[in-house]
């Protein structure tokens, strides 16, 4: 799978429990149409015109939502790449697809992004701790893990905010904050501001490829 159509993959998976909020923005501005533009609009709308517009606006909406564009918290984008950075952990590109594998290789050293619903620690509910495949350093906690419904491991903050690096990530047209593991600069995934609910609001949309687990009592 390319990289953009992974990307636009996550973008569509990860704004689907955003479509309420669109389409009640969208009812809003519908309603609030003047009666003489309201009568064109709700007569073109009808049958298959209507199914269109909505569908449309729903993925613009699940776009905007998963690139981190809301009112609320902000993700905070401190550094600007990820090129010519040290890590405590370094190996040839030989030596860590012998390590990882060509799917681990391609997420952790490329940036490559996993199929959705794919991963084992989709579903994983047990208690213990998930560490980076590349070195085992330990990310996340189990009690922060929840299920966003985008069909990736999501936690809504790290062990640690050392345990991991945020970077600006512009690729693909989209603007996002990539995640990845502070210890050997390993690509984890994204972090955005959609996690609802979660007491930092904060998703953090993580490839279970990238991740190992440790379980614990």
């Amino acid at each position: 799978m390319s990289g953009a159509m992974s990307a636009a993959l996550n973008a569509g998976f990860c704004g689907w429990k955003s479509t309420k909020k669109w389409l009640k923005k969208f009812i809003e501005i519908l309603a609030n149409i003047q009666p003489f533009s309201w009568n064109f609009v709700s007569s073109w709308m009808i049958g298959k015109n209507l199914i269109l517009v909505i569908v449309v606006y729903l993925m613009i909406g699940g776009l905007i939502a998963c690139n981190g564009i809301d009112t609320g918290k902000q993700v905070s984008k401190k550094v600007n790449n990820n090129i010519g950075m040290d890590y405590k952990v370094n190996k040839t590109e030989a030596e860590w697809m012998a390590q990882l594998g060509e799917s681990a290789f391609q997420v952790l050293r490329k940036k490559g992004t996993e199929r959705p619903f794919t991963s084992e620690y989709e579903t994983l509910w047990d208690s213990g701790v998930y560490v980076c495949k590349g070195c085992g350093e330990e990310l996340f906690s189990s009690t922060t893990k929840f299920d966003a419904g985008c069909g990736w491991p999501s936690f809504y903050q790290s062990i640690d905010k050392s345990k991991v690096k945020e970077i600006t990530d512009n690729s693909h047209g989209m603007s996002r904050v990539e995640v990845v593991c502070n210890n050997c600069g390993g690509h984890l995934g994204h972090v955005f501001n959609d996690g609802y609910n979660q007491p930092t609001g904060l998703r953090y949309c993580i490839n279970g490829v990238s991740l190992g687990f440790v379980k614990k009592q």
